[in-house]
C-alpha cells in the first residue's frame, strides 16, 4: 500500500528555515518521481519542486528557486524539502505526491500524480 507522510511543518519567522520530510512506504521512492506542492487558502495548488529517479533530475518552481531545495535519502526512503529565507507568502499546506508508474522525469503538474500525503502546515509570520 503506497503511503506518503509529511512532517516538519510549523510556525517560523520571516527569513527563517524549515525542512519538510516526505516519508514513503509501500514502494521504493528512488524509482519514482516525487513532488512537493503547496496550497494556501483561496489559492490554487502550486508546484514547488520535484525530483525523479535520474540523478540531478530536479525541477524547482520559479517562486521558490534559490530558496528551496529538494533532496532524497534513498536509505530512508524519504524526500526532503529544505526551505530557507522563508516569506509570509510561503504560508500554505505542503503536500508530497508520487506517480503510479516509475518515471525518469518529473513535472510540477498536480494532475500527473496519483498518490498524495495528508499535508503539513507551514506558517511564516512575525
Amino acid at each position: 500500500q503506497v503511503q506518503l507522510v509529511e512532517s516538519g511543518g510549523g510556525l517560523v519567522q520571516p527569513g527563517g528555515s524549515l525542512r519538510l520530510s516526505c516519508a514513503a512506504s509501500g514502494f521504493t521512492a528512488e524509482h519514482y518521481a516525487i513532488a512537493w506542492f503547496r496550497q494556501a487558502p483561496g489559492k490554487e495548488r502550486e508546484g514547488v519542486a520535484c525530483i525523479s529517479s535520474l540523478p540531478d533530475s530536479i525541477v524547482t518552481g520559479d517562486s521558490v528557486k534559490g530558496r528551496f531545495t529538494i533532496s532524497r535519502d534513498n536509505a530512508k526512503n524519504t524526500v526532503y524539502l529544505q526551505m530557507n529565507s522563508l516569506k509570509p507568502e510561503d504560508t500554505a499546506a505542503y503536500y508530497c505526491a508520487t506517480e503510479r508508474i516509475p518515471s525518469t522525469r518529473c513535472m510540477l503538474r498536480a494532475g500527473v500524480y496519483d498518490y498524495w500525503g495528508q499535508g503539513t502546515q507551514v506558517s511564516v509570520s512575525s
